[in-house]
């Protein structure tokens, strides 16, 4: 394993982060922010609980999970295509680096900005709303898994685009959406039946569900079956990154 390989590309990855500070981190946590004021103290203070949880901390690991989401694949995506659009990705194929020491670099680079991020919003969060950490351990889990799961997904999808408004779609036109419907801002137990069977299709519930079980000890799923969902998301992004360099797929183009 070449660590100095790793760590020159995590480190190049990560001085990106301090170049653009505002859109890596201000933007996002200004944006999640506005969510406590308008949901949680604005409007939460009117809306009844949920399973014994004042709305305005019940939406809280919803929107930590959706700023997570979005923000890993965004990391990632941006961080294998620009190498891709400027030619520079010919430097990283031809150096003494394998596959995996590649991937190491750019997810883990892309995974240690999202959870900067998401430990930044959940401090914020303090601001607005009062809020318990029942099960740390299970939370910091959660977060980690999800990181580092939607990162080789954004770096997937970073090596799918063959332009810079690809990189846009799947995060604008499926997970954003998926994110909004997946309980964050509401407990799936409030839909109809039929609605409530149709949800269970998306795997954004199973995320939310199993991190708002690690702050208040409640869910909508069982943590086990949210552990083995993301677990399994996880091992799939993994099977599509071993084909993309077995293959070679649109990485010299």
């Amino acid at each position: 394993m070449n660590f100095y390989a790793i760590r020159a590309i995590y480190l190049f990855e990560l001085a990106r982060t301090w170049r653009t500070l505002l859109q890596s981190i201000a933007t996002p946590v200004i944006s999640t922010s506005l969510y406590f004021v308008v949901f949680g103290s604005a409007i939460g203070a009117r809306m009844e609980a949920m399973h014994g949880i004042p709305y305005g901390a019940f939406i809280i690991p919803g929107l930590i999970m959706m700023a997570l989401l979005t923000e890993s694949i965004s990391n990632a995506s941006f961080g294998i295509y620009m190498p891709r659009y400027s030619g520079t990705i010919y430097e990283v194929l031809s150096a003494p680096v394998s596959y995996v020491e590649i991937v190491i670099g750019y997810v883990g680079a892309a995974a240690t900005k999202s959870l900067v991020l998401g430990v930044i919003i959940l401090i914020t969060a303090r601001l607005f709303v009062d809020y318990e950490i029942q099960h740390p351990l299970m939370m910091a889990l959660f977060l980690v898994l999800t990181a580092i799961t939607f990162c080789l997904f954004g770096f997937i999808i970073g090596i799918w685009a063959d332009g810079w408004e690809k990189l846009q779609i799947v995060p604008a036109l499926i997970v954003t959406p998926l994110a909004f419907l997946g309980g964050s801002f509401y407990s799936i137990e409030m839909l109809p039946p039929l609605w409530q069977k149709v949800t269970l299709f998306n795997p954004v519930v199973y995320l939310i569900s199993g991190f708002r079980w690690s702050f208040y000890g409640v869910s909508d799923i069982s943590v086990g079956i949210s552990l083995a969902m993301i677990l399994g998301f996880l091992a799939a992004c993994l099977l599509a990154v071993w084909w993309i360099f077995k293959t070679g797929y649109r990485l010299k183009n």
